[in-house]
């Protein structure tokens, strides 16, 4: 084993091996050891382990490196439910107690508002955490591949019996792992394709390929049923993967999407081409095998770009729709909808914006971002009226919809670019509609400088920033605070539990001319 000393990282290189006690966590899944006054970031480790790790970047100030063994595990770390963990980078902290999760979570927050921010002992409060640890998503979208990522297991600990957040394996009757009677399929009868054909996730930093998922703990029992028959009829089916390099093949995504308030299931079955032969017996017994699809659709992507997203999408069972319940509003959601994808939280996070808006019944609200208009019309009742500006057409398209269906008629929804919109398209915009309120929600990018700018001159008397990465989100209220605005509070919430990621909404106040 190789020890670091004083003089410098930059001594050693790659694949050497050292022994670092981890002292923190940093974003995006890593931890932080330190030795002889330098950092190293590693992957794999909790706070308060000590490991050996292997260097795998070695820069001035700086290294990285993965663990290959845990020397002495933390108490802060818990046994994973998932067999994939370490491999597919969906669940970075399945191996972290979830209360430390959340700690860790909160203090991202802090650090992105004081280092990038330059603000100076924010008001952070208490993070909101998830009452669902596993199962809490209502969208999983999964990849075909011609190419299975195949990878030594990750480092693991036997931790006994330490871990108190278990993660269910049944549902509805269905085994996650048996759900293979297939009607005119026989599982056990080799398939007569001859392609390689693998339905999974990417790996981190990898699209080539993907790891073949047998059991996934972030949607449901039902949606692991969907995605093992659907493995199993694309075998037999004979027909070969989408390939981008010939153009040729026919599957390409597995996108299911569940309501958790109605419980209605779509799978849609994303394909290159139009088969409705295909498609017409993959309903079928799809529908017969997991008893709970009300839906079956089929998008038709026929372009190169590798998206779940088509130029067709073709109904062939139930509606084409789910609805979900967020408050007193239910929404229809499309298969091509943007929507919160942890339902309990989202109503929880517009919760947190409503309260932060402090809305009056006079008050003109401008949605920014506003997507499929959840957030607008989930504050609608409190006000005078909304108004959401959305790039997506498809999604503007919704909105109206689901304010005409729940009789909401004090909401507005505009297609557009915010910075045409606020900037060169100012036709639609006059005294009567000027936003006493903003609630903004952009991506994760945040917001375009010419967006900001046009915010400053609209002057709202209140700002109410939803943000789904804290550093973007940092960065914009700095521009404005610096201009016109005082940051109030914060307030994070966990929507993706065993996850790095964090949503934080942030309020701001104009300050007295």
């Amino acid at each position: 084993m190789t020890d670091i000393p004083d003089k410098g990282l930059t001594e050693f290189k790659r694949g050497d091996e050292i022994q670092l006690t981890i002292d923190d966590a940093a974003y995006e899944g890593k931890t932080v050891g330190r030795k002889g006054g330098f950092v190293v970031f590693v992957e794999g480790a909790v706070p308060g382990d000590v490991v050996r790790a292997r260097l795998f970047k070695v820069k001035k100030n700086f290294a990285e490196a993965k663990v290959v063994a845990i020397e002495q595990p933390s108490p802060l770390r818990t046994t994973p439910q998932c067999d994939h963990f370490g491999v597919c980078g969906g669940c970075k902290w399945q191996h972290v107690d979830y209360e430390a999760q959340l700690r860790f979570k909160r203090q991202h927050v802090v650090d992105a508002f004081e280092r990038i921010g330059g603000f100076s002992n924010p008001e952070v409060l208490p993070i909101i955490g998830s009452d669902e640890k596993y199962f809490y998503r209502n969208k999983m979208e999964f990849s075909f591949s011609d190419q299975e990522w195949l990878v030594a297991p990750p480092v693991r600990v036997d931790l006994g019996e330490t871990n108190n957040d278990s993660a269910p394996t049944t549902a509805g009757g269905l085994q996650l792992r048996n759900a293979t009677a297939f009607l005119s399929l026989d599982p056990s009868n080799p398939p007569p394709s001859t392609h390689n054909l693998y339905l999974g996730l990417h790996v981190p930093q990898r699209y080539d390929k993907v790891l073949d998922i047998k059991e996934c703990h972030l949607q449901s029992p039902e949606s692991n049923a969907v995605l093992t028959f659907t493995r199993a009829f694309a075998l037999q089916s004979g027909l070969a993967v989408y390939n981008s390099d010939t153009h040729t093949g026919y599957f390409r995504f597995l996108v299911i999407r569940q309501s958790k308030r109605t419980a209605e299931l779509m799978v849609n079955l994303v394909t290159f081409e139009d088969r409705p032969e295909i498609m017409e017996r993959y309903a079928d017994e799809v529908c017969a095998v997991v008893p709970g699809v009300t839906t079956v659709v089929n998008t038709i992507n026929a372009k190169k770009a590798q998206i779940a997203f088509g130029e067709v999408e073709k109904v062939y069972r139930g509606s084409g729709v789910i609805h979900e319940r967020l408050g007193n509003h239910t929404f229809s959601i499309s298969a091509s909808s943007f929507f919160q994808t942890n339902t309990a939280q989202a109503e929880r996070l517009y919760t947190v914006a409503r309260s932060f808006a402090d809305l009056g019944p006079m008050d003109v609200v401008w949605d920014l971002y506003s997507g499929t208009g959840s957030i607008a019309m989930f504050v609608s009742d409190a006000v005078k009226s909304v108004i959401g500006i959305e790039s997506v057409e498809s999604a503007v398209t919704d909105a109206r919809r689901n304010a005409e269906r729940n009789n909401v008629t004090n909401c507005t929804f505009i297609s557009g670019d915010l910075k045409d919109r606020l900037t060169k398209e100012t036709g639609w915009m006059n005294a009567q509609n000027k936003p006493d309120v903003l609630i903004i929600d952009p991506p994760r990018s945040g917001m375009h400088a010419k967006v900001v700018e046009e915010i400053l001159s609209l002057s709202p008397s209140r700002i109410v920033y939803v943000s789904c990465n804290p550093t973007t989100q940092a960065r914009d209220v700095k521009l404005l605070c610096a201009e016109k605005y005082a940051l109030r509070k914060l307030q994070p919430v966990d929507m993706f539990p065993h996850t790095y990621h964090i949503e934080n909404v942030a309020v701001l106040q104009a300050r007295a001319r």
